[in-house]
């Protein structure tokens, strides 16, 4: 496998200007929790950043769909991704800055891509607590934290699951709209031992 094909497979990676390495993102409009939660005004959807900006120009909602259609329906594409994380040389990666988990199956996919690439420390924020109370976090690779969303701004995070994250419009515990709206040498959201990142309302 070369780059170009792992890109055909997978319909590439993403590259968010706030992030020190890669991610991978999917139409913000494919989610389940979400696409419910963008209606309910004070929720933490309400208003989402990946349904405005940039990601309504008809480039990026293609280059979105092409990954959605990749990770749902390409057999290849578990080993399409360990190749561009792997070549990526980065030690960090997101899952879905935009878009989230859509079924089990997807999820313990995931799982593969990260047992396959262990030296990077993967970090999955989602708001499918549904998907995650079929599973044991026991289960997840030790390289990859997933952090529930709470579902209401200022609300309370949840506690069906070991690592969390909130949004609040008091003083949250994400530095980086402090610090040109990057991570710089912040790496809070993938550390197990931080239980819960808050982050501010934008």
């Amino acid at each position: 496998m070369n780059k170009k094909e792992a890109n055909q497979i997978t319909g590439g990676l993403s590259k968010p200007s706030k992030m020190p390495g890669y991610a991978y993102n999917i139409p913000a409009t494919r989610c389940k929790v979400g696409a419910k939660l963008v209606k309910v005004p004070g929720s933490v959807c309400h208003g989402c950043y990946a349904l405005k900006g940039r990601y309504r120009f008809r480039n990026v909602k293609e280059a979105l769909e092409r990954r959605y259609q990749a990770t749902m329906n390409n057999p290849n594409w578990i080993h399409g991704m360990v190749y561009l994380i792997q070549v990526s040389k980065k030690k960090e990666f997101r899952w879905h800055d935009s878009g989230d988990v859509q079924s089990l199956d997807h999820l313990l996919r995931i799982f593969q891509v990260c047992e396959l690439t262990p030296d990077v420390k993967h970090w999955l924020p989602t708001r499918e607590a549904g998907i995650l109370s079929t599973i044991d976090p026991r289960m997840v690779p030790d390289n990859l934290i997933i952090r529930l969303s709470a579902t209401k701004v200022d609300g309370p995070a949840p506690k069906s699951w070991p690592w969390t994250s909130t949004v609040t419009t008091a003083q949250a515990s994400c530095p980086a709209p402090k610090q040109g709206n990057e991570c710089k040498d912040c790496r809070a959201c993938w550390d197990k031992k931080i239980q819960n990142v808050s982050y501010g309302k934008h």
